[in-house]
């Protein structure tokens, strides 16, 4: 661990990202390409003060928004459990009566579903978990060090009951490890049952940059013996990496989420991001 000092922590655009860096050893990550400067990814950097910055700028804050977080660093990385920042952030979110979009991986978000819960009440709470198989022994080798599928599909299914708006982040679909019909299948009957509200994939694939490749590579000829060669004939250094059999998988992927009323369109699923206030103004 170590701290970093930042000028601020809620964004123009309303998000906030609390760590820089990541302890889950997701062999994909694309936080770790080069580009965004975190450094020792997995010394996971502690933004200095960042609740007094938080509360200095959600009092000046005028106008109450869905604050969003977990697209760079996941909020509930192993050191939250110890420093609860994530917790003290979600206190002041209610204090000063913003919303909140949540993304992670994993199941200690369970610990704060109480304030979600209190959040939602007053004004919107979203709770997004990544799903990319629902195979509990091939998560644990490609997302090593964070809560298996089985879990975080218990963990959406609590939240839905407790009357809030829960989502999967499908994204992203290894090629060659996870682009089969069987898979997709059964992420989207499974979060289904768990009783989301919506999904969001990005299409079937993934995506490598310098940094975040050579760390993927590495895993595969550690796990996945000869895997590497087939992305390098494939994909050479592109940055994005379709799944040979993309354009079938995601047409099984939207009639099944027709079929089951599951939101999948991202403009819809972005709307769901705006307040209920904010809604209630269009009419």
């Amino acid at each position: 661990m170590r701290y970093i000092d930042v000028k601020r922590i809620v964004q123009p655009n309303n998000n906030f990202n609390l760590y820089r860096g990541c302890t889950h050893g997701c062999i994909y990550c694309d936080s770790r390409s080069l580009c965004y400067e975190v450094g020792d990814f997995e010394n996971v950097a502690v933004k200095k003060d960042a609740l007094k910055l938080m509360e200095s700028e959600l009092s000046r804050k005028r106008k109450k928004v869905v604050l969003t977080t977990g697209s760079m660093s996941d909020p509930y990385v192993h050191l939250e459990k110890e420093l609860k920042i994530t917790e003290g952030a979600l206190k002041l979110i209610e204090k000063y009566g913003f919303g909140v979009s949540v993304l992670t991986k994993s199941a200690m978000i369970l610990r704060d579903i109480e304030i979600y819960k209190r959040i939602n009440r007053q004004f919107k709470a979203i709770v997004s978990l990544t799903l990319t198989t629902t195979d509990d022994l091939l998560a644990s080798v490609i997302e090593p060090h964070v809560s298996l599928p089985s879990e975080r599909l218990e963990v959406l299914r609590k939240f839905s009951d407790a009357g809030i708006t829960t989502g999967v982040w499908m994204s992203p679909i290894l090629p060659y490890l996870e682009d089969n019909e069987e898979n997709i299948r059964a992420i989207v009957s499974k979060a289904k049952a768990a009783g989301v509200t919506y999904i969001l994939c990005f299409g079937v694939g993934t995506t490598m940059r310098e940094g975040s490749r050579e760390y993927f590579y590495k895993n595969l000829d550690l796990h996945f013996p000869s895997l590497k060669e087939q992305y390098v004939k494939t994909y050479n250094n592109n940055y994005i990496c379709p799944s040979p059999v993309a354009e079938k998988l995601y047409q099984i992927f939207t009639t099944m989420c027709d079929e089951f009323g599951i939101i999948y369109h991202e403009d819809e699923i972005f709307k769901l991001f705006k307040s209920n206030k904010e809604q209630m103004r269009l009419f």
